[in-house]
C-alpha cells in the first residue's frame, strides 16, 4: 500500500469514527478520552542543519513515517479536559538518532498540558539500554487558543504549535553523543495536533 493509499484509509477512519461520535448526545462532559488520530511535526531547517553538522542521521520507529522533512505520530490514546485543555495524548512510534556506532531512540511520546506548561515526554534507549522517561521537548500552544476546546463531531484539531528541545534532553543528548552541541530551546519544529476523542462517562 503506498503512501497516499494509507493516507487515504486514515482519512477515511477518521470520518467513520467521526460519524460514529456524531450520533452521541451532546452533554456537559468536559473530560473526553481520545481514540485516535495523529501528531504531525514539520522539523525545522534550524533542527536538520544541527543534526548534520553533528553527523547524526535521523530515522523513525515503525508506526511513525518520515515524509521530507515532516514527521507523523499516532495517537494511541489518552484524555483531555475540554474546558481547561488539561490532559494527555499517547502515541506510538518515535524517533531514531544516530551516529556512528551510537543509536538513540526517542519514543512513546505523550503530550502532557496537566503541568503549568505543555511537554512531550518520551521513553529514551541509549544502544539499547533503558534510560527511562524524560521530558524530550517543551511546547508553546498558538496564542488564539480557546478553551472550551472546540470540537466538530468529536475531531478536535490544535495547529501552529512550537516544538523545542527541553534543557534536560539538550543534555542527555549530549551525552550519548559525546558533545555539547544540543541546547535547550533548540526549534524542532512546528505541530499539527489532530485527535478522534469520545465522551467520558460520569
Amino acid at each position: 500500500m503506498n503512501r497516499w493509499m494509507q493516507k487515504a484509509t486514515f482519512a477515511a477512519s477518521l470520518l467513520a469514527s467521526a460519524a460514529v461520535l456524531a450520533a452521541i448526545p451532546a452533554s456537559a462532559q468536559n473530560t473526553q478520552s481520545t481514540i485516535g488520530g495523529d501528531t504531525t511535526v514539520a522539523l525545522s531547517s534550524t533542527f536538520l542543519s544541527a543534526l548534520t553538522t553533528l553527523k547524526v542521521t535521523p530515522s523513525t520507529i515503525a508506526p511513525t513515517q518520515l515524509v521530507g522533512t515532516t514527521v507523523n505520530f499516532p495517537v494511541t490514546g489518552g484524555a483531555l479536559d475540554q474546558k481547561t485543555a488539561a490532559g494527555q495524548i499517547v502515541h506510538s512510534g518515535g524517533l531514531t538518532l544516530t551516529a556512528g556506532k551510537t543509536v538513540v531512540n526517542l519514543q512513546n511520546f505523550i503530550v502532557d498540558t496537566t503541568g503549568s506548561s505543555p511537554i512531550i515526554t518520551g521513553l529514551v534507549v541509549a544502544n539499547g539500554k533503558m534510560v527511562g522517561r524524560i521530558t524530550l521537548f517543551d511546547l508553546t500552544l498558538p496564542a488564539d487558543l480557546e478553551v472550551p476546546l472546540y470540537e466538530d463531531a468529536g475531531l478536535l484539531v490544535v495547529s501552529n504549535v512550537t516544538v523545542k528541545l527541553d534543557a534536560g534532553a539538550a543534555q542527555a543528548l549530549n551525552s550519548a553523543f559525546g558533545v555539547s552541541a544540543f541546547t535547550g530551546g533548540l526549534d524542532v519544529g512546528t505541530a499539527y495536533v489532530l485527535t478522534v476523542n469520545t465522551p467520558e462517562a460520569q
